[in-house]
């Protein structure tokens, strides 16, 4: 592991972090919607490991050809997510979320304050959530952990893209306008697509610990499954949720919160 290198770097991919979400409030400003931020997010961390891995062959150019299939799956997790997102919200409104923050605002300068609270914070979490791929990209050898890891990595993607086409079918049937959706993965877990991701850095942790010291990055997917089950994933969504979607409140009455399991009968059901 050259753990030198590693930390000499983290200037420059907090640097490329900080210009992707430059980009990001451009394009957002642009469309009058910071929820263009979502879409960036995702793609922000192939963004990250690039640089990271263009360091690391400038500076180490034998470095394991295992990095390759670690930055292949990177690309089709970062880039689906970023896809879908920015096909969901072609032509909608402004999300709620931004609304909230935005309101925080009270005559301030606006572009400003969106970039402080929006795109600056998120940029700082793209860097930070990173460092596993960043420790990744400078590692010299990869152990036996590398073959779960990226195992686990493509479970969560495959959990993760299933969730989001069963919920856009769901949601495109205007049938089921203003109804739950209970079916498919979402039959076992509320949230099939956070725990796609959740365990999607599940698995870019365990092959950072394949390398040397890797554990040291914990923090990081720590810090994305804080942010999915106790922040700005779940809760935020499942308030929104009670209030806009009939039946919500039994279906988190029997299903599963985050981990899948089959769903439980109501009582004198």
């Amino acid at each position: 592991m050259h753990v030198a290198s590693f930390f000499e770097n983290l200037p420059f991919s907090l640097l490329a972090a900080l210009v992707w979400v430059l980009i990001a409030a451009a394009v957002g400003r642009r469309v009058h919607r910071h929820a263009t931020i979502d879409v960036f997010w995702g793609a922000g961390f192939l963004v990250v490991l690039l640089e990271s891995l263009v360091a690391a062959l400038r500076l180490h150019p034998h470095l394991t050809a295992l990095r390759y299939v670690v930055l292949a799956l990177v690309a089709v997790w970062s880039l689906r997510l970023s896809i879908h997102l920015a096909i969901r919200q072609r032509g909608a409104k402004e999300d709620s979320r931004y609304v909230a923050i935005m309101a925080g605002a009270k005559g301030r300068n606006e572009t400003l304050y969106a970039f402080k609270m929006i795109y600056g914070l998120q940029g700082l979490l793209l860097w930070f959530v990173s460092m596993p791929l960043e420790w990744i990209a400078f590692s010299a050898h990869l152990d036996w952990l590398v073959w779960p890891g990226l195992v686990v990595g493509v479970l969560g993607v495959f959990f993760e893209g299933v969730g989001d086409e069963q919920l856009r079918r769901f949601i495109a049937d205007p049938a089921n306008a203003g109804t739950t959706m209970n079916r498919g993965l979402w039959r076992y877990t509320r949230h099939p697509n956070y725990f796609g991701d959740a365990l999607v850095w599940a698995g870019f942790y365990a092959i950072a610990v394949s390398s040397s010291w890797g554990f040291f990055t914990v923090l990081s997917p720590i810090t994305m499954w804080w942010l999915l089950t106790s922040l700005s994933g779940k809760p935020m969504l499942e308030r929104k949720l009670t209030k806009t979607r009939a039946g919500y409140q039994e279906y988190v009455a029997t299903t599963s919160s985050f981990f899948p399991r089959p769903p439980k009968k109501l009582q004198g059901a």
